[in-house]
């Protein structure tokens, strides 16, 4: 039996008015939440689905649900409870592996208990995955103006698993652990929603029509979680106290105190993500973890890698965007994606950290995977066929990493050219992009070879030349940087620049100061 810690109620604040049990008190306020869960359970035959991600929102909620699917009657419970994680596989990997824990006794224990209750982890298409995207596609680490995580990784692999519900059941009820004191912006979101509710307690979802989304816990404080959960036993037999130590391990001072009053700060300011997220300035939680826990120091590896990636400047990116195109942003130029050799850089260091924690973690992380097999498959077939690197640099770098073959051994797309003969043409041309230009040409041929009407193939030889005809990228921006000033010109009708313009650009003596 888990072990639980002894506070008195007054103690820990529930008389502070910022507590969903100040009327009532713990035992009869939840008491009185179960009974509502159960009777919105048993209203209708629309499953459930409870976004389950092991922090301790959404351990209250699935608590609170199991406790009360649990007490009714064995023919009462008729509905199917899916329990659903994502793994956006880089989250942080003490959270990861607390949670397929935590995935393991909730399956074990709805099975002995006969609960309709299934865990289910969901993860992104290995197109999506933030390496390939990173490393495949040359992505640039996310920013705030630049996320493109969160949909590809988190939000589009859940909704893919609640549209196969509602397909199959033709409704679905999401339950979350969402709830008002989080912070302002989600208390008025929660505001907004709730009042376009259809019934009571539940309100339409922002995105998908036929689901609707309930709160149980919506209205209770931090200090309302940790008190629920360090009373309560955890029905599947995951540790409450474990929990709490995981938040009180990522908190920077190492304090996860339950607060006797509003000038005290809880546990629920910690939170979990991706190890490798560059959106925040820094990664509090895992730094904490670092400070406060010696057996975590293998995760200081993780730590500096991801602060590289924040780091990473312009002189890593193209001076192209992901079209070939020069892109101007009042009048300079935008950054593109990593070039080949920032993407190789970052696939060496993310493999080097892999090998170093295998090699120096303790025992459960002995067989870490930062970045799968099917990731290195994937990025190794945009590298090829996709960006034209046909010098198949991938089985290279992880031979020297790892000091053993790539497994999959030879890319099989027959292309003519080995990674001597491309030294060669390198060694012969005059410039990187002349290098480039050739590379993609000799690419395009070979893969229109066996079409016997080649459509495509005009476009194909064009979009080389856009992205690569020119004799240093310097010159490729003054062009068009003089473009947008065409543009303007012939926009604003000033027939005399725009013909002195034309007459420098074609006597090739327009320079970037003059742009």
């Amino acid at each position: 039996m888990e072990e639980k810690i002894t506070i008195s109620e007054v103690t820990i604040g529930i008389t502070n008015t910022g507590s969903a049990f100040v009327e009532s008190g713990l035992a009869t306020g939840v008491s009185q939440l179960i009974q509502q869960v159960q009777e919105i359970y048993l209203a209708d035959e629309i499953p459930w689905i409870i976004g389950y991600s092991g922090g301790k929102d959404s351990t209250a909620t699935l608590q609170i649900v199991w406790m009360a699917v649990e007490s009714l009657k064995p023919e009462q419970r008729n509905k199917k409870v899916y329990v659903v994680t994502n793994d956006t596989l880089v989250e942080n990997p003490v959270v990861v592996a607390w949670v397929k824990k935590s995935h393991d006794r909730i399956r074990q224990a709805a099975q002995i208990n006969d609960l309709p209750i299934e865990p289910h982890l969901v993860t992104p298409e290995i197109s999506k995955t933030f390496w390939v995207n990173l490393i495949g596609r040359g992505y640039p680490a996310p920013n705030r103006r630049f996320r493109w995580c969160t949909e590809r990784m988190k939000i589009h692999p859940t909704t893919s698993f609640i549209r196969e519900i509602v397909s199959a059941s033709g409704e679905a009820i999401i339950v979350l652990g969402a709830r008002k004191a989080e912070s302002a912006d989600r208390a008025a979101r929660i505001e907004k929603y709730d009042a376009k509710a259809i019934r009571e307690n539940l309100s339409p979802h922002n995105d998908l029509p036929s689901a609707l989304v309930y709160k149980p816990i919506v209205d209770w404080s931090n200090d309302d979680v940790w008190l629920f959960l360090t009373q309560y036993e955890n029905p599947w037999g995951h540790k409450n106290k474990d929990l709490l130590t995981m938040y009180r391990s990522a908190t920077a001072d190492e304090e996860c105190p339950l607060v006797i009053d509003t000038s005290t700060s809880s546990c629920g300011n910690s939170r979990f993500g991706c190890w490798t997220c560059t959106v925040v300035a820094k990664d509090k939680s895992m730094s904490a973890m670092i400070h406060n826990d010696a057996e975590r120091e293998w995760m200081l590896p993780l730590l500096e890698l991801r602060d590289e990636l924040a780091e990473a400047g312009k002189e890593s990116r193209d001076f192209r965007r992901m079209s070939g195109r020069v892109s101007l942003f009042n009048g300079e130029y935008v950054p593109g994606p990593y070039t080949q050799e920032a993407r190789k850089h970052w696939l060496r260091r993310v493999l080097e950290v892999q090998k170093w924690v295998r090699q120096n973690g303790p025992e459960e992380v002995r067989d870490i995977e930062l970045i799968s097999f099917p990731e290195l498959c994937e990025i190794r077939q945009i590298w090829i066929e996709d960006k034209h690197e046909h010098e198949d640099f991938l089985p290279q770098i992880y031979e020297e990493v790892f000091e053993e073959s790539f497994p999959d051994g030879h890319f099989n797309d027959n292309f003519p050219f080995g990674s001597e003969a491309l030294e060669i043409l390198k060694e012969e041309t005059s410039t990187p992009l002349q290098y480039e230009l050739l590379r993609e040409l000799l690419s395009v041929e070979h893969s229109y070879r066996t079409q016997i009407k080649r459509t495509g193939i005009k476009e194909a030889i064009a979009g080389a030349f856009d992205r690569s005809g020119y004799e240093t990228e310097q010159e490729a921006i003054v062009q068009m940087k003089a473009l947008t000033l065409g543009r303007d010109a012939a926009a604003g009708g000033n027939r005399s620049n725009l013909d002195s313009l034309i007459d420098e650009v074609e006597a090739g003596v327009i320079t970037n100061e003059k742009t």
